[in-house]
């Protein structure tokens, strides 16, 4: 690249802030190494197609998903179940009946229950080469059952191997046995003494076998196993363990235009266990729901019977009184009665009866409550009210009250369990007494109500006689009585219609089958595409972040661009040890390249015929600062110009090896005055090349470049020779060669491909855009090519083209040899 004369308008201070800052990204470089790096992207691919074609043969268990669907009736939650969640909270809503019967299919105590009732706690899975498979029970040609008062070991998987005749060997892992062992009858852990390990042993079908941590024997499958398995695994869990993952794996949701039809989903690894727990689910919450409305239907038709026995006693007496009052009193009739006003006091105050009568109910459940008697509570139906929350908050006590008995076998009185149930049942306490005082507060404003409308009635009577005022008083009396008599009896006709038509107010409409529905999950392609994805993208996150963390000069471009300082040349890579590149290897692409830069360097020294000083510099060592002043040097003296190369990087001498020039005496000496000009320039094979190395290091390198006699010895040897190069010191270390360029004709900067770290280039950088150093340009040193694409070191040259000696090596690539073909047959 020719060098452009530069702007010679004043920079702005936002230009120059600029100017040296290079960007955190370099797309180019990034991209260039994505394709050069293509090979790891073919490797992991590769490896993710085994790993995910393993993970989908071997490792994958698929889940799947069944559903069964149910209508509720009315007054679902009218009934307390017993034993329910102790984590029910009520949820209040249109649907409160389909509510609370999710609650109950999602609460702990009905999976407990079937845990229990249905050993869910013992599972069933299959092995392969690798694979294990899960197993409905029903797949399995045995059971187990496990003898609950035994203390058995969970989690350890128990190899049922099938040896003929209804005999299996029991195999054990060959480690693992615990001594902190699991009870079933009372569902915690209890720690034994140590044993030796259990040994396997041959059981025929309802053998027991006995071991320190394990008890079971094996009851035949009546139903045909539908598939030869060679082995079955058995795992025992807790029936903690076996409840939380029921609870887990079950959907409620509500159908959107009907909300009385409900939608049970069950999910698991094996179908046909989906579908057998939703059926057995539902029929035994059925079965237990239709029982428990027959119990409280039973203690609701008896309290009522109870209540309108001693109502009749009062009737009685009431119409013994009344008759009495007719004849001792002779008030057969009262003439000028107002009828419409005594009737409209009968209605006001049968109404006013069965309020109170409600209300007595009301009072009776309150009490149940309060002294915990669960078990003589009857339907608040009786009370006139069916609430949700009420009946829910009832079923949360009953359960607390259960654990909290529980507890108290284990815990103390003021440990953290008893006090957090002790916090949940005064919770629950507090929502059932809201709910019964929100119902009689109803009826109290009610009865209120009412006994307005009878004064304001009454008032209107208040004219007749005292004994006739007597015996309407005694015929109002008679008629509540006989209004809460009637009111008890219609809902005592109730109870007993209910209980002679009850049936179950749960109704399967589509029961769970196996339809042979495709699994759910695991999404096994979107898996593997997951697997493909994170190993295709390691290379490349790996890539991006070298390329974000990279640092070094890379691209030529950017360099350009980013310093605005003129590029003077780009030298490609040495691939020797030897340093006089231009003198061995003269028709070598480097050479030309050299060549090159012995020409771009007239733009910053000027065309005149005077001498001129080139100094050649760089940001730190081993950026080939050397090798460049050699190389240039030598280039000049072949072109027929007297030049000089002067070693003045008093530090670090190296010069004198390439040449074979004894070092003993150099430009050091001079300095110091211990040689002359002539002891220290040294002849080169080149007839026009000399050479001054810096000779041995002083202690004092600095002062004796920067000294006046070291100006002195320059101007002496422009007297004496065209070209004189100064191989310095670098600037990123000392400051040696700023005060140099203040007496040199063009300053050379070299930067390294991939060596030289972008910071450094910010200093040089901003001296020369403020103009402290002038006549400054860059040359871009060890740069690869990239073959086969005309390129070559920045001038338009490349591999390929039978111009330099290393074109005879040069092996043309797939893609390009391909290219040139296909660009032949277009030609023809």
């Amino acid at each position: 690249m020719i060098p452009e004369k530069q702007n010679t308008k004043s920079k702005s201070d936002e230009q120059k802030e600029k100017y040296g800052s290079f960007a955190l990204f370099d797309v180019e470089h990034f991209l260039r190494r994505i394709l050069k790096n293509w090979y790891w992207f073919a490797l992991m691919l590769s490896i993710g197609y085994v790993v995910s074609w393993f993970y989908g043969k071997y490792y994958a268990q698929n889940i799947y998903s069944s559903n069964l669907s149910l209508s509720i009736s009315n007054n679902t939650s009218s009934y307390f179940t017993p034993n329910q969640s102790i984590n029910f909270i009520w949820g209040q809503g249109g649907n409160q009946d389909g509510i609370y019967l999710k609650k109950m299919l999602l609460s702990r105590s009905h999976n407990e229950y079937l845990v229990k009732e249905l050993n869910l706690f013992v599972n069933y899975q299959t092995k392969g080469t690798i694979k294990a498979t899960y197993l409905d029970k029903d797949d399995s040609p045995v059971f187990l059952e496990v003898d609950r008062k035994h203390l058995q070991q969970v989690n350890y998987p128990i190899t049922l191997i099938p040896k003929g005749k209804d005999s299996y060997e029991v195999v054990l892992p060959e480690e693992g046995e615990s001594t902190n062992l699991y009870s079933y009858e009372f569902e915690g852990f209890q720690s034994i003494d140590a044993y030796p390990r259990p040994s396997n042993k041959i059981i025929k079908v309802n053998e027991w076998y006995t071991s320190p941590n394990l008890r079971f024997k094996l009851i035949s499958n009546p139903i045909e196993s539908r598939i030869k398995l060679d082995n079955v695994i058995v795992n025992l869990s807790t029936v903690n363990d076996a409840v939380n993952g029921i609870i887990n794996s079950v959907g409620v949701e509500f159908d959107k235009e009907i909300n009385t039809i409900m939608i049970v989903s069950k999910t698991g690894y094996n179908l046909n266990s989906t579908v057998n727990f939703l059926n057995t689910s539902i029929e035994e919450l059925r079965k237990k729901r239709f029982k428990d409305k027959n119990t409280v239907d039973k203690r609701t038709e008896l309290y009522l019977k109870e209540s309108l026995d001693s109502i009749r006693k009062k009737l009685d007496s009431s119409a013994a009184y009344l008759n009495y009052l007719k004849v001792s009193e002779k008030l057969y009739d009262i003439t000028n009665r107002d009828e419409k006003s005594l009737e409209r006091i009968k209605e006001l105050e049968a109404k006013k009866a069965d309020f109170l009568s409600k209300m007595n109910s009301l009072r009776n459940i309150r009490n149940s409550v309060d002294s915990r008697n669960f078990d003589k509570m009857i339907s608040p139906s009786a009370a006139g009210f069916d609430d949700g929350m009420f009946s829910a908050s009832v079923s949360e006590l009953k359960a607390l009250y259960a654990k909290k008995r529980e507890l108290a076998t284990i815990y103390t009185p003021n440990s953290e369990p008893i006090k957090e149930i002790n916090r949940l049942i005064n919770e629950a306490m507090t929502n059932s007494s809201g709910s019964l005082r929100n119902v009689y507060n109803v009826y109290t404003t009610e009865i209120n109500k009412i006994d307005q409308q009878i004064a304001q009635a009454s008032s209107e009577l208040s004219t007749y006689p005292e004994k006739q005022r007597k015996y309407l008083d005694a015929e109002r009396g008679y008629n509540m009585i006989e209004a809460t008599y009637n009111s008890l009896l219609n809902r005592q006709n109730d109870s007993k219609m209910r209980l002679a038509t009850n049936q179950s107010d749960i109704t399967v409409i589509d029961p769970a089958k196996n339809l042979g529905q495709a699994p759910i999950g695991p999404n096994i392609k979107g898996t593997k595409m997951a697997i493909f994805g994170s190993l295709f993208a390691l290379p490349f996150l790996i890539i991006l972040l070298g390329s974000l963390f990279d640092s070094k000069i890379r691209n030529i471009k950017e360099l350009v661009s980013v310093t605005r300082i003129p590029l003077l040349g780009v030298i490609g890579n040495n691939s020797t040890d030897n340093m006089l590149t231009v003198l061995d290897s003269p028709k070598s692409s480097v050479s030309e390249a050299f060549r090159g830069i012995r020409a771009n360097v007239r733009f910053l020294s000027g065309e005149d015929n005077k001498s001129k000083v080139i100094l050649v510099t760089s940001s730190v060592g081993g950026e080939g600062k050397t090798y460049i002043s050699i190389n240039l040097a030598s280039v000049l003296g072949l072109s027929d110009k007297r030049t000089i190369l002067l070693g003045m990087d008093l530090r670090k001498p190296k010069i004198f090896g390439d040449f074979n020039i004894d070092n003993k005496f150099g430009i050091s000496n001079y300095l110091t005055g211990e040689a002359s000009i002539d002891q220290i320039i040294n002849k080169t094979n080149v007839p026009n090349l000399d050479v001054a190395t810096s000779g041995p290091i002083p202690p004092n390198p600095s002062e004796l470049l920067m000294s006046e006699r070291n100006i002195q010895f320059i101007e002496e040897l422009k007297k004496i020779y065209d070209f004189i190069i100064i191989d310095s010191p670098p600037v990123g270390l000392v400051a040696d060669s700023y005060e140099l360029m203040k007496h040199s004709d063009a300053n050379l900067y070299i930067v390294r491909h991939e060596y030289t770290e972008k910071y450094m280039l910010k200093m040089i950088t901003e001296k020369y855009h403020n103009d402290e150093i002038k006549h400054l340009g860059l040359i871009y040193n060890d740069y690869v090519a990239k073959q086969g694409y005309g390129y070559g070191y920045g001038y338009g040259y490349g591999y390929g083209y039978g111009y330099f000696d290393e074109d005879k090596n040069y092996k043309e690539p797939f893609l390009i040899k391909l290219r040139n073909k296909v660009k032949a047959i277009l030609n023809r």
